[in-house]
């Protein structure tokens, strides 16, 4: 271009003229197809990605990881700053783990990055300095992956007292709430362990979860307070495991319940209290998919609605009898309708709807004492 502008031929520069605005059109249209294309392409990846993030929100498919290493055992001589870097290279480690599953939620043991092998000064002095180092690589973890995980520890309050908590960190990091436990042993309250005295019920993109520390597990005020909002998973953290009483708050919750123990087995159950996975001696760690789009029905008066519905959705309703329980779950496979909506379309009458209306029937005039 430099060496055309030498020319003084006025034809030469009309030509030249000419035939640049003309390389400029076509560049234009080519760029113009190509972004086009591109926002065609870049639109369906979209549209595709939205339609998937659709279907797993409706259905509320969700693949959970729960830990259950027991704590990390620390010579107490070791500074402080060292014991708050090994914690982080421990959990660094144990998360690697599982992320080939790509989990949505992780959840880990209660006291999580408390160390054994320190006395209870000791202890202090490590929480004194390790303040949030700790929470800030979960919380980076949890934004890097895109996933939630559950940070269970110490924590002390700005008006210097100390909870056991649980926070859950959202899928960019932020915390999205926070559990104090409400029934710390009396052990612990002797420690400075000060009870909570609220139970959030924290809104996810997968549904609606609530939460219980160790020996929460054996106050039937926590679990009633609970079954009412009708919660998608019980998340529990832990350092005892709790035995039947995890199958009992997953059925009378008529929820999913995440176990994450340290040292012990960690489960999934299902609404019925069934066991959908679990971690073992070989493995203290254990990711799973769950569905959590399903709801339980007892068979009295829905035998011959729930042949009809298994006949019309085939593979894609399944109908989970545990046996001897009288109640099954119901859980839709289906891309499009939901567990309610199949329930609603059979007239399909829930377990919680079931139970009330035998006891009012119980209280007519005649049907008892």
């Amino acid at each position: 271009m430099k060496q055309l502008s030498f020319f003084n031929s006025d034809s030469y520069r009309f030509i030249h003229r000419k035939v640049c605005f003309q390389m400029f059109v076509i560049a234009g249209m080519i760029l113009g197809f190509a972004i086009q294309a591109m926002g065609i392409q870049t639109d369906k990846t979209v549209g595709k990605e939205t339609d998937e993030l659709s279907r797993k929100q409706k259905h509320k498919i969700i693949t959970i990881a729960t830990l259950g290493p027991r704590p990390l055992s620390i010579d107490s001589q070791t500074p402080p700053q060292k014991i708050v870097d090994r914690m982080i290279a421990h959990w660094k480690g144990r998360f690697a783990q599982v992320f080939p599953d790509k989990p949505d939620l992780i959840v880990v043991p209660e006291a999580c990055d408390r160390p054994s092998g320190l006395s209870q000064k000791q202890c202090t002095q490590y929480y004194q300095v390790r303040k949030d180092q700790v929470q800030n690589f979960f919380a980076r973890t949890a934004e890097e992956n895109s996933c939630y995980i559950v940070y269970s520890a110490a924590h002390e309050m700005t008006d210097g007292t100390w909870r056991n908590s649980c926070i859950l960190l959202d899928r960019s990091g932020k915390v999205a709430g926070r559990y104090n436990k409400n029934f710390p042993t009396i052990g612990e309250m002797d420690r400075g362990i000060v009870a909570g005295k609220e139970a959030p019920i924290i809104e996810c993109d997968f549904g609606r979860v609530v939460f219980a520390i160790c020996f929460d597990l054996n106050f039937d005020e926590l679990r009633s307070y609970y079954a009412k909002f009708n919660p998608d998973l019980i998340i529990f953290t832990s350092m005892y495991h709790g035995g039947l009483m995890q199958a009992y708050w997953a059925y009378s919750c008529r929820s999913h319940f995440v176990g994450a123990i340290a040292g012990l087995p960690c489960e999934i159950r299902n609404p019925l209290g069934e066991i959908v996975a679990s971690s073992t001696n070989y493995f203290d760690f254990v990711t799973t998919k769950v569905n959590l789009d399903c709801a339980l029905a007892h068979l009295d008066y829905n035998w011959d609605r729930l042949r009809r519905l298994k006949a019309k959705y085939g593979p894609q309703v399944t109908i989970t009898d545990p046996g001897f329980l009288g109640s099954v779950l119901i859980t839709s496979e289906h891309p499009e309708v939901t567990a309610k909506e199949m329930i609603e379309e059979f007239e399909i009458e829930r377990l919680d709807d079931y139970l009330p209306r035998a006891s009012r029937y119980r209280n007519k005039p005649g049907n008892r004492e």
